[in-house]
């Protein structure tokens, strides 16, 4: 991986946000496919289809506690004049059907549960509500359990009410056939789907593996949440808004924390981290300060001794993020992304640049977050840079069909971002936005 254009400290061209983007997915390329256990497949991509070879559900059985009957034997029944049935048995859930393969003939009927086999003779099943379970009382709110019944659920029921062949009977392949595409390649398995991987039997699934992403923030002021702030220091809160919107995005995120202001340690730590990474993000330090540490650690990675590797530093036509570092590093030559320090910089550039990686990683087709149109809802016009994509904070109406500005543009209001569910887009040629300007909009929820 080697990044298309290069630039130096001193005078470098400026990148646009699409072509930043271009050369990120260019040199990112999805993991290779793994057999996976269903229980490690979630949130994974499928990379072939899955074909079902069982029928689902495998035989016909009740939806219903209840009574399985013929149809005719309860033909006009009414709880004035009810069917009067000889109760034959049980049957019950996980059971063959009726004891001695027995089948229900003329004027009989079987006890039987939810999920429970169809016994041979029976056409559908009457819940328990329509009879009078067997009491020989008025309409039933539920069965007896077995144990009340040991003569083996024998007697009389009445039935109250008529039914058609079928009815509460889930048939044999209802859901699914064999032969049928249970899942095609692209999907993402989630619980619904590791639920109808298991119902038709399979025990592991071929998949690309969910991308381990290790997030490193820099800075010497930086303080750890739950520990003493002193004069000049903040908390980190950039390597834990990364990691959580990492594992948004579908990947299995490790947090390093803050790294001080010093490039061996830096580097060290990065090439620490590389044994469980397909991505390292930084946070911090890739500006024109004295102390943009990042900058200073990685400018040189990958000349000799990994060639094909180096990280390129650059300056972006977007506000907030402007400096940006992507590149590769190490043997593997695993892609970094660096990101700059402020909050609202930092968690932006994730979403544009980091969160389409990860995504690439995964095999996924849709790579980036939904946009929409919407009516910019501001008492006053918006100023935004010449030159520069500006993205702003904001609240989206799907309903009304607007989005409201939250927040000011500044990169440091992390408590604006909070309440924030979308950015607002204003492009490169627009200086001023009127209320009301149809504007894009990226969805973040």
């Amino acid at each position: 991986m080697s990044p298309r254009r290069c630039s130096t400290l001193s005078s470098s061209p400026i990148w646009s946000v699409d072509e930043h983007l271009e050369d990120i997915l260019g040199a990112v390329r999805p993991l290779e496919p793994i057999e996976l256990q269903l229980h490690d497949a979630q949130g994974c991509v499928l990379v072939e289809d899955v074909v079902v070879e069982i029928a689902l559900p495998p035989f016909d059985n009740s939806s219903m506690d209840g009574y399985a009957v013929r149809v005719a034997d309860v033909e006009g029944a009414d709880e004035e004049f009810p069917a009067v049935l000889t109760v034959i048995g049980d049957v019950a859930a996980g059971s063959d059907g009726l004891p001695g393969d027995r089948s229900v003939g003329p004027g009989e009927a079987a006890r039987i549960m939810t999920g429970a086999p169809l016994p041979a003779g029976a056409e559908a099943v009457i819940p328990v509500e329509w009879t009078d379970g067997g009491t020989g009382g008025g309409p039933a709110d539920t069965m007896r359990a077995h144990r009340d019944a040991p003569e083996g659920a024998g007697g009389e029921v009445r039935v109250h009410r008529p039914v058609e062949a079928g009815a509460h009977v889930r048939a044999r392949g209802s859901d699914v056939r064999p032969g049928d595409l249970a899942l095609s390649a692209g999907s993402v398995i989630g619980p619904p789907q590791i639920g109808l991987l298991a119902a038709i039997g399979r025990s592991t699934v071929k998949v690309r593996p969910r991308p381990r992403v290790v997030v490193i923030s820099t800075g010497s002021e930086l303080v750890q949440p739950g520990e003493e702030l002193t004069g000049g220091r903040i908390y980190d809160s950039n390597s834990f808004a990364l990691t959580a919107a990492a594992r948004d995005a579908g990947a299995i995120a490790y947090r390093v924390g803050a790294v001080t202001d010093d490039a061996d340690t830096l580097r060290a730590t990065i090439e620490d981290q590389l044994i469980r990474a397909d991505i390292v993000v930084t946070t911090g330090g890739v500006s024109v300060g004295a102390y943009d540490v990042v900058k200073e650690a990685l400018s040189s990675v990958g000349d000799e001794d990994e060639p094909g590797s180096g990280i390129d530093f650059r300056k972006l036509a977007m506000q907030p993020g402007k400096p940006q570092g992507f590149g590769s590093i190490g043997p593997e030559h695993t892609p970094l992304l660096a990101l700059p320090g402020n909050p609202v910089s930092s968690y932006v550039s994730f979403e544009l640049f980091v969160r389409p990686a990860i995504r690439t990683l995964m095999g996924l087709q849709d790579v980036n977050r939904p946009t929409v149109r919407a009516a910019l809802n501001t008492d006053k016009a918006l100023s935004s840079p010449a030159g520069r994509r500006q993205f702003l904070r904001g609240t989206y109406d799907a309903e009304a069909g607007t989005v409201t500005p939250v927040g000011g543009s500044g990169s440091h209001l992390i408590a604006a971002l909070a309440r924030a569910d979308a950015l607002i887009v204003l492009p490169e040629d627009v200086t001023s936005a009127e209320p009301g300007t149809d504007t894009e909009v990226i969805l973040l929820r």
